[in-house]
Formats: structure tokens, sequence, C-alpha cells
């Protein structure tokens, strides 16, 4: 364990958790543009806007394809849609873009959950993250939205994002090995922080957070419970939906990753380490929330 690294305390995530004000409206807690989903993976778009939503984020807006927007519709009356126009493929076309730029600008933005790597999304997002790159909006950079950043010759990541990947998409990324990462998790984050100038959460027992400011911190709640296909969505929803209220980046990682990982420990102790679904984090989100409040 690298001594310089900051354990993660309850005394510190206190501090970071945004205040509530009475006098106020869903505007107040600000908008989180989620671009997610496929046919294939529709359940990534629903688990990370809702977690987006159990953080306290006034708006959700679902930005996804014409079928997936169906299959939620019905599913979440809490999540607002953009609907990107159909695809034969069950993802977002390619020129989707046009859906988005005339909205108003977003508290925040995640992309990737669930979103595939064919070629229209591949398209898509390098047109999108080109049109944001000087945006100050932060950016919370997930799942197939990595998988495709390790597809380009040179990374597009806009400059106020954090990228959250699990080790084996850390190693696409930087072209290093699982194994060596593994063996040193710190140095390895810390690494392609410096190399892609972002904040880099990497995922997994006492997850890791480098920030470009030279702090690196380690996470100490979790269990077993997360490792369930669907949390890293949960997870991705969360530094978002803090985000979106004007927690800064940083702290929203940081923030997050604590509260993410406390909701499945509270949730274990219901359901047991081997039952917890990364769906049941999303209700004991506000459980991890009230240790606080």
């Amino acid at each position: 364990m690298d001594t310089n690294a900051i354990r993660i305390d309850k005394e510190y995530v206190k501090k970071l958790l945004p205040e509530r004000a009475q006098n106020s409206n869903k505007g107040t807690f600000g908008t989180v543009l989620n671009i997610a989903g496929s046919v294939f993976y529709s359940g990534a778009a629903v688990l990370s806007s809702l977690a987006a939503l159990r953080c306290g984020a006034g708006v959700v807006r679902l930005a996804s394809e014409t079928d997936v927007i169906q299959q939620i519709a019905s599913f979440s009356p809490d999540i607002t849609f953009i609907d990107l126009g159909f695809s034969e493929q069950g993802c977002i076309p390619k020129n989707a873009l046009k859906y988005i730029q005339n909205l108003k600008t977003p508290s925040a933005v995640s992309i990737g959950c669930g979103l595939t790597t064919l070629p229209p999304v591949k398209a898509f997002l390098e047109k999108f993250l080109e049109t944001y790159t000087a945006s100050p909006v932060p950016i919370v950079i997930d799942a197939d939205a990595i998988n495709i950043l390790s597809l380009m010759q040179k990374p597009i990541i806009p400059l106020n994002s954090v990228i959250t990947p699990h080790p084996a998409e850390l190693s696409r990324l930087i072209k290093i090995s699982v194994s060596t990462i593994q063996q040193d998790r710190i140095k390895w984050a810390d690494y392609a922080c410096k190399q892609l100038d972002c904040i880099v959460v990497l995922k997994g027992h006492e997850t890791v957070i480098a920030i470009p400011n030279g702090n690196t911190f380690v996470n100490t709640t979790g269990n077993s419970s997360l490792a369930h296909a669907g949390s890293g969505d949960v997870l991705c929803g969360m530094i978002a939906g803090f985000a979106a209220q004007g927690v800064k980046l940083e702290d929203a990682s940081v923030l997050a990753v604590y509260l993410h990982g406390l909701a499945g420990m509270l949730a274990s102790v219901k359901l047991t380490e081997y039952s917890v679904l990364a769906s049941d984090l999303l209700n004991f989100i506000p459980n991890a929330i009230k240790e606080f409040v």
C-alpha cells in the first residue's frame, strides 16, 4: 500500500455530501444527461439513470436508441428520455449527435453504460467527445465508452472527465496486463491519470481514485456483494448524480465510491453477500446516505 494514498473514511466523506436547500426545485439539483444502453444491455441504462436520481440529481435525461427507450419507459416513470433514433443494430446510431447538440447544457454527463462498441456507437462517441473536449461540464466515462477510447489512436478525453474502468478495461486502455495492474493498483491508476490527464477510478477491492492534482485515494467500504453485473453502472450514475448537484468531480468520485461500497455492505447484512444484485444497491443508497444526515 502506498503510504501517501489517502484512505477514505467517514469523516472525510461527511464533508463532501451536498446540502439540500429547502427552497428548491428540480432545477436546483441539476440535470444528468445519461447516454447509455442498447437492446442488449438496456438494464445498464436503467441502473445508471436511477442511481443518479437516488443520489439527489433533480432530473436524469436518458439518451438512447428508440427501441431501448420503449423497453425502459414502462419500467421506470422516474427517468425522462431523449430519443436518438432507430437503429437496426439495436444501438445508438452514428448520426445521433444532432438530437443532443441543441439541448440545454446539462449539469453533468455520464456515458458508456451498456452502449456496445459497434461501429455506429464508436462513430457517435468520437463526435460527442470532440464536441465536449473543452467543456467544463463534468463527464463520467464508463464501460463501453472506455473500451472505445482504447480503440482510438489518441483517446479523446474532455477537460473535466473521470474514467471508471475495472482492471481489464484499464488494461486495454493503457496496454498493461491485468496481472501487472493488480500487483500495484495505486501505481497504475496514478500512471493512467497522468497519461490521460483525467481522474481515474480503478474499480475493484479497495477501489483507487487517482486525481490529476497528485492526490490518490483508496476506498475502505465494499465487499463481494458488489461483484455482480451492473454494479459499475450504479457507480457511474452515482458519480454523475453528485456532480450534477455541483460537487467537484474529484469529490463526487470519492463520495460515490464510498457510498456505493457502503450500500453494498448494508445490503449484504439483509441479503447476504451472495445475493445482492445491482438493482438492490439502488434501494440501499438511501440507507448509506442516512449514515451522514
